[in-house]
């Protein structure tokens, strides 16, 4: 955006705007995501965060988490955000490969990736997670293979791995389209996924959600609120919130974001979410994590009758394999994380309802 202070003063506006959003005052969490926060400059983040003070009590312990580029983690910027109270860093590497870097049009190059986890310890943040993709087009697995070992050298204690994805009406989907690119195989996203989870847990880290492993517990304590449907605030054009009996989209649009915030009015659509839409968003989350779904918990959500609904299929995906009931939980098995979502689709009670009509 050409003119950064503008945004920001109107973020700071809905941030008076949202004020009663959330029930408590009480604040666990920061993140900084969408886009590239590691842009912001002293004086702007700044700004944000006395904000965010000025309308909530942030708490003592509370994670702070910002996404950054490695090429956007210079030594100077690592010391800013270290002061702004940054204690946790999302590094979208990506890859230690230079031509899927490439590939995957990122600006900065292996040396740059590596060269920023260091830089961010050395600064004192230590809280760090590392992206990386997987089922990038190769001969073999031996690149993702390097991947691994160079991310676990680097001693991070959080890792998300996360499969290419081909959208349509992306250049990978015309690539696709076209034939410059072979569409991904199921079978070697699989088993690049099998890898990774076999690497890792070899490594120490524990799986605690289908993409994202950590070892000593460095849990995302933003993302594991978000899976386990604790309400947020999401401030900005496009931003996400939820409030356990609703969900609120700001435009995408930032003349219109803009110009709603100076009226003291939030450009966005609320939508209520009916007993159905609670079950099946808790199912899709909830099941992907180590602490699958609550029984007790999708009873009362869909006014008791889930179990009546989906007895029968809970029994066949046990059967299959994918899923086991313990103490209370549905929890995916080692091979039902290959098939989390399908799992979880096939327990939604609007497809259970539709397929007796």
């Amino acid at each position: 955006m050409r003119d950064k202070g503008k945004m920001i003063r109107a973020m700071v506006r809905e941030l008076k705007i949202q004020k009663d959003y959330l029930a408590s005052d009480d604040l666990h969490t920061v993140y900084f995501g969408g886009g590239t926060p590691s842009l912001l400059s002293e004086k702007e983040l700044a700004t944000i965060m006395d904000a965010i003070k000025k309308q909530y009590h942030l708490k003592p312990d509370a994670e702070i988490t910002l996404e950054a580029n490695p090429d956007d983690l210079s030594e100077a910027t690592l010391a800013m955000l270290a002061d702004q109270g940054i204690n946790r860093l999302s590094i979208g590497i990506q890859s230690f490969h230079d031509p899927h870097l490439r590939f995957m049009n990122r600006i900065h190059t292996a040396q740059e990736a590596e060269a920023s986890v260091k830089l961010a310890q050395d600064a004192g943040i230590t809280n760090l997670s590392v992206d990386l993709i997987y089922a990038i087009p190769a001969a073999n697995d031996d690149i993702l293979l390097s991947d691994i070992e160079k991310t676990l050298a680097l001693g991070v204690e959080h890792i998300s791995a996360y499969c290419l994805t081909v959208e349509p009406r992306t250049a990978f989907g015309n690539w696709t389209k076209t034939g410059k690119m072979a569409p991904i195989e199921d079978e070697f996203a699989a088993r690049q996924f099998e890898i990774l989870m076999s690497k890792l847990q070899k490594a120490g880290f524990e799986q605690y959600e289908i993409s994202n492993f950590t070892k000593n517990q460095k849990y995302s304590r933003h993302n594991s609120a978000y899976w386990q449907r604790q309400p947020y605030l999401g401030i900005g054009p496009s931003a996400h919130s939820y409030n356990g009996m609703s969900r609120q989209y700001n435009v995408s649009n930032n003349a219109k974001y803009l110009e709603g915030t100076k009226n003291k009015e939030l450009p966005m659509t609320r939508e209520v979410l009916t007993p159905e839409d609670q079950v099946n968003e808790y199912l899709l989350t909830g099941l992907r994590t180590k602490w699958g779904c609550r029984l007790d918990f999708l009873q009362e959500l869909s006014g008791g009758i889930f179990l009546l609904k989906t007895g029968e299929e809970i029994f066949r995906l046990n059967e299959v394999g994918w899923l086991h009931s313990r103490e209370g939980l549905l929890l995916l098995t080692e091979k039902g994380k290959l098939f989390a979502d399908q799992v979880a689709s096939r327990l939604f009670l609007e497809q259970l309802g539709s397929k007796k009509k």
